[in-house]
C-alpha cells in the first residue's frame, strides 16, 4: 500500500509516494523518477498513471518514489531547479542517502544520464530506460552501478545512444549493464517496470557496497 500526496518545490511540482513499510521514523530506500515528454505540464495525475508508477504499485515496491513534472519542453530548461529538487529529495527525513536512486525515461533517461553525471556523489544506483548522454563525460560514472534499458526496434530514440553510453562507462573503469529487447519499439518501460527483478536491483543497492 502506498500513500501518494502532492507537492511543490518552487515551480516544479512533484509526487511523493510511499510505501507503508517506508513511513515510520527512519531511513528508507529512496527513487527518484524523471518522466518522458509526454508527461510534461502541471497535470501531476499523467505521473501517477505512469507504468513506473502503476508497477511500482503492484509489485509492492517497497520505496519511497519522489517524481517531479517538467513543466518546461524539456528537462533542461530546468535543470539547475532538478539538481536542487535531487539534493532536497536526498535530504529529506525519510531518505537513506546511501540508497538514494535515479530512473529515468526517454527525455527523463537523458536527463537521468545527466543529472548522475552532474552529481555523481548523490545516488547509489542509475536505470536510464531508451535514454543517452553525453558519452565522452561518462568517466564521472563510474562508482555507480548502472543498469540500462532499450528497445531494439526504437526509432524515437536509436539504441545506439544507450549502447554508446554503457561502453563508455565500462571503458571508463564503472560497471553499466544494458537490457536490448528485441520485440520492444521506444516503449521500453513496461518491460522494465513490469519486471520484479528491477525493483529488487535498485532498492537493493547501496553506496559504497
Amino acid at each position: 500500500m502506498f500513500e501518494t500526496t502532492k507537492a511543490r518545490f518552487g515551480r516544479l511540482g512533484y509526487l511523493l509516494s510511499v510505501h507503508e513499510d517506508c513511513a515510520g521514523e527512519g531511513r528508507y530506500p529512496t527513487i527518484l523518477y524523471l518522466h518522458g515528454a509526454g508527461s510534461r505540464g502541471e497535470d501531476l495525475d499523467v505521473i501517477r498513471n505512469s507504468s513506473f508508477f502503476v508497477n511500482a504499485i503492484r509489485l509492492d515496491a517497497k520505496a519511497r518514489i519522489y517524481a517531479p513534472q517538467c513543466y518546461a519542453d524539456t528537462w533542461f530548461e530546468v535543470f539547475e531547479q532538478l539538481i536542487a529538487f535531487a539534493e532536497f529529495a536526498r535530504g529529506e527525513a525519510g531518505t537513506d542517502p546511501e540508497r538514494f536512486s535515479l530512473a529515468g525515461v526517454s527525455m527523463g533517461g537523458y536527463a537521468a544520464w545527466q543529472l548522475a553525471m552532474s552529481r555523481p556523489e548523490l545516488f547509489s544506483a542509475l536505470t536510464p530506460v531508451c535514454g543517452g548522454g553525453m558519452s565522452w563525460n561518462a568517466a564521472r560514472l563510474k562508482e555507480i552501478p548502472i543498469r540500462a534499458y532499450h528497445g531494439e526496434l526504437d526509432r524515437t530514440v536509436f539504441p545506439e545512444e544507450s549502447v554508446r553510453m554503457v561502453e563508455a562507462v565500462n571503458r571508463s573503469g564503472g560497471h553499466a549493464e544494458l537490457t536490448l529487447y528485441s520485440a520492444a519499439d521506444h516503449n521500453a518501460w513496461d518491460p522494465t517496470f513490469s519486471s520484479p527483478e528491477y525493483w529488487q536491483w535498485i532498492l537493493g543497492q547501496k553506496k559504497g557496497r
